[in-house]
């Protein structure tokens, strides 16, 4: 095995799961605090990208693009929370999911309409568009080290936020008894409307990431909405902790076994009978790792503290 291919795909790896992490925070923080199932949080997703794509073009700045971007994806969220997650929280989950999942033909719709069926190649400028050789035959794309360095500074970020600020202390509140937090005077649609537009934003960037590697294309986000969830459901619903390691997880395995796993099942097997079966079973792998956890720790492998 190339131990220079190893760590090319490693780094991949850690890459997606980052990208999977910033995804599945803002699900955790909506279905876990909130007790909100929103499968249209995937769409944020995709029109981050595209809202970034479009001002990308207009500032002739991908940085810059992102930066503005962000507060126009929490807005989006914001009018999502206030519109079509509010008159649903009292109602049960399968309203939540025929809600959404009709918000996400809505949303596929405008998206369709204001940026037409065709995806967006975002540019990135000269100095992220290169590499950067580590070693002789190590070569790493400059904007996939951004990625990484923004989604540990995201990671962080959120850390610090939920755990070390007074914001963050309501949210932990409103997630354990958000009944007492009402009672203490506190507005709890407020602080929900923040902890969904902050969601929102957390999924933006990550489209925003991605669009210039893969482009921002209609139901973008319908994909990585379903392995968030394996994300939240093996970290621990609720847990900002878990959603972390996870994802790191998902992302090393989905990655590695893509890779690597054609050239383990060969050990075992012919050369046509391992090519045959590993695309089938990468694939399942992410899948086998929450069929295997719900099994034997159903609450997640760090589920939030409880009092």
């Amino acid at each position: 095995m190339d131990l220079s291919l190893l760590i090319i795909q490693a780094l991949n790896g850690v890459q997606l799961g980052l990208l999977l992490f910033l995804v599945a925070s803002g699900l955790t923080l909506v279905f876990g605090i909130l007790d909100f199932v929103n499968l249209a949080h995937g769409s944020l997703y995709m029109l981050g990208a595209f809202i970034c794509a479009s001002l990308t073009f207009l500032f002739g700045n991908f940085l810059w693009a992102v930066l503005v971007a962000l507060p126009l994806t929490g807005g989006i969220g914001y009018l999502v929370e206030r519109f079509v997650a509010r008159p649903l929280y009292a109602r049960n989950h399968l309203d939540h999911v025929l809600g959404t999942f009709g918000l996400i033909l809505v949303l596929d719709t405008l998206a369709h309409l204001i940026w037409g069926p065709a995806g967006i190649a975002v540019p990135l400028p000269h100095w992220l568009d290169g590499q950067i050789a580590l070693t002789e035959t190590l070569v790493i794309p400059s904007f996939r080290l951004l990625i990484i360095a923004a989604g540990l500074a995201a990671a962080a970020g959120l850390f610090w936020l939920v755990n070390y600020t007074r914001l963050g202390m309501l949210i932990r509140a409103g997630a354990s008894n958000r009944t007492m937090v009402s009672a203490l005077g506190i507005d709890i649609q407020t602080l929900f409307a923040l902890v969904f537009a902050l969601g929102a934003m957390l999924a933006g960037l990550a489209g925003m990431l991605i669009a210039p590697i893969t482009e921002a294309s209609i139901g973008m986000g319908n994909s990585i909405i379903i392995t968030a969830f394996v994300v939240i459901i093996v970290g621990g619903i609720g847990s900002m902790k878990g959603a972390f390691i996870a994802a790191l997880l998902i992302g090393l395995i989905d990655t590695m076994g893509r890779s690597f796993l054609d050239d383990i099942f060969k050990l075992a097997m012919s050369p046509e009978a391992a090519e045959t079966s590993a695309p089938a079973v990468s694939a399942m792998l992410i899948y086998i790792i929450m069929a295997l956890v719900l099994a034997l720790r159903p609450q997640g492998l760090f589920p939030p503290r409880t009092r």
